[in-house]
């Protein structure tokens, strides 16, 4: 291996790495217990884990569907439609929260509607996070399911097809165990971005304890009032992290290109 590419790989290693080392190194490990057993950290635990697991739900349910549709149906405007899916991976998260603000708020676009007709309101509470975080989540699973349903092999469904078996019977029994591993990774993927949501979540949905206020956002308020409280609520959201990493690592370095 040439020794620039070597040193130059070395240094990105100990870029990326420094910080968690320290991270862990910092870690209050004697008051770790005590820190995690308060009433409100287990809170917004409990709930990041609920609205995360929510908003991979909807994402599956809204999310494949559109995946479908992108990865196998040609139309007039195509790439401007998979462009717009794709944005919240590139859009700043505040902006999207102001965006859903002004399309879910009491006065915004839709919010309006679902106020005055249905009583429903969705800003600043826990269906709110639910909403925040699928939004900045979805377009993952869409990403990883596209690709996954542009290779595979069409030639089992149209076998299928030919047996007799509607198109929804196909979709449901040949497709969809066809991508499903790059279903579960995207599905994980989706899950764990849910997980980490911070700009969207607050500006959407607000800080209320119990309500709305997951583990970033419990992080970020740590951070101002005692620094080894934040570090400690860090290392879990670290360990989510490194699970979901460590159960994608087989299905990343092993499966094939119809996966």
């Amino acid at each position: 291996m040439p020794w620039p590419l070597a040193l130059t790989a070395l240094v990105t290693i100990a870029f990326l790495l420094v910080p968690l080392v320290g991270l862990v190194i910092r870690a209050p490990w004697r008051n770790l217990g005590h820190v995690l057993a308060e009433t409100q950290v287990v809170e917004a635990l409990r709930l990041s884990l609920v609205c995360a697991s929510a908003a991979t739900v909807l994402s599956l349910v809204f999310g494949v569907p559109l995946a479908w549709v992108l990865a196998r149906a040609r139309f007039r405007g195509h790439g401007l439609l998979r462009a717009l899916v794709t944005l919240p991976l590139v859009l700043p998260p505040v902006v999207g929260g102001v965006a859903l603000l002004l399309a879910f708020g009491r006065r915004g676009i839709v919010g309006q509607y679902l106020d005055s007709w249905f009583g429903l309101t969705l800003p600043f509470t826990t269906l709110g996070v639910v909403v925040a975080e699928t939004f900045v989540a979805m377009p993952f699973l869409v990403v990883t399911v596209e690709g996954a349903f542009r290779s595979a092999d069409r030639g089992y469904e149209e076998a299928a097809a030919t047996l007799g078996a509607s198109r929804l019977t196909v979709f449901r029994h040949v497709t969809l165990p066809l991508v499903a591993p790059s279903l579960v990774a995207g599905s994980v993927l989706c899950w764990a971005r849910a997980l980490g949501e911070f700009g969207a979540t607050i500006t959407f949905a607000g800080n209320f304890p119990g309500r709305t206020q997951t583990m970033p956002i419990a992080v970020y308020l740590a951070l101002e009032r005692d620094p080894k409280a934040a570090i400690a609520l860090s290392l879990v959201l670290l360990a989510v992290s490194v699970a979901v990493l460590v159960g994608l690592r087989d299905r990343w370095l092993h499966t094939g290109p119809t996966a």
